[in-house]
């Protein structure tokens, strides 16, 4: 749940918590579902770690009023044929490959959101409700819940954006296969002695953000936007401490008649340990490209789960399409 969705937000660095105005506000930010004048769709596909693992991405959004809006989605992040060899060897102390199977691993985030547009000029809020599914072949399996808070504001063309992300502390609670744990238990001395524990939590984070649209000459716009993404423990963000650490991460899309997009942002800023021990700060540089013709938006972005140093970048496309482009 924290890597992001659409390839137009992540080809900016994820930078989008203020400007998040459409189907894909039920990931950013609940409260940019206000914006929607129509239902709309969206889709995204993305492979990382050079193909074995997959990642999709599925939402509907539509307008209930002019003040409301609802919407929903659903993320899959798994990696599949994973073999099992927990049986290779049989009883007599024999490798037998029939009798290795294959299973998946994956994680589910199903979200359903709700937007409100506030009595206050510029003000919005949304919500959102998630279920958390993760799953473990047969081994094991947990289910989850947590809740989103999202605020927008606008006011002389600059938009602000506030997402607290799991604000109720979100809980997976999980349930392990014990017969297939004691087949392992003993298998390497001194590991795998005790059950895992069957509780999981997910930490509260913020994200803070700002945007401002330019236009020139009435066919090219310039869209600068910044995020704050903050989380309170101490981490290697580049700002640091043991209440709160911060990562700040800043995104680009530059537009020609709302037909072509560039986009480029830089992001993950971590401070990063060498191998002398000597540490230098580390970052993510993306770059995408759009086009948007009729209610139709393909996107494509260039990024990765990492900083520059260390990370493996992926292709990532994205699909969203207007539904009233086929009423008309």
């Amino acid at each position: 749940m924290n890597i992001g969705v659409d390839a137009a937000a992540l080809g900016m660095s994820n930078a989008v918590v203020a400007s998040s105005a459409d189907v894909n506000s039920c990931y950013w930010n609940p409260a940019g579902l206000i914006h929607l004048e129509d239902n709309q769709i969206a889709l995204m596909h993305a492979n990382y770690f050079a193909n074995i693992a997959k990642y999709d991405y599925a939402a509907y959004a539509s307008p209930i009023d002019d003040r409301s809006a609802w919407g929903i989605s659903l993320i899959r992040f798994g990696v599949d044929d994973i073999l099992n060899t927990t049986e290779l060897i049989d009883n007599e102390g024999k490798i037998d490959y029939n009798r290795v199977k294959l299973f998946s691993t994956a994680d589910y985030g199903f979200t359903f959101s709700y937007a409100v547009k506030l009595p206050v000029p510029g003000f919005q809020y949304g919500v959102n409700a998630k279920i958390i599914r993760r799953v473990i072949g047969d081994f094991a399996s947990s289910w989850g819940f947590g809740f989103d808070f999202g605020l927008q504001f606008e006011k002389n063309d600059w938009q602000f954006g506030l997402m607290l992300r799991d604000i109720t502390t979100t809980y997976n609670i999980w349930n392990i296969n014990e017969a297939a744990y004691k087949k392992i238990a003993d298998a390497i001395p001194g590991q795998n002695q005790e059950m895992p524990e069957s509780t999981e939590i997910t930490l509260p984070k913020a994200q803070l953000g700002m945007a401002k649209k330019f236009i020139f000459h009435d066919d090219y716009s310039l869209l600068a936007a910044a995020n704050m993404n903050m989380q309170f423990t101490q981490t290697h963000d580049l700002i640091s401490t043991p209440i709160v650490s911060i990562d700040p991460a800043i995104g680009l899309e530059f537009g020609y008649t709302n037909l072509a997009f560039l986009r480029a942002g830089v992001g993950n800023f971590q401070q990063v340990t060498q191998l002398d021990n000597s540490e230098k700060i580390g970052f993510q540089p993306n770059i995408g490209l759009g086009f948007k013709y009729k209610g139709i938006a393909i996107d494509y972005a260039l990024t990765a789960l990492g900083n520059q140093s260390t990370a493996l970048y992926s292709n990532v496309f994205s699909l969203k399409i207007d539904l009233s482009l086929f009423r008309n």
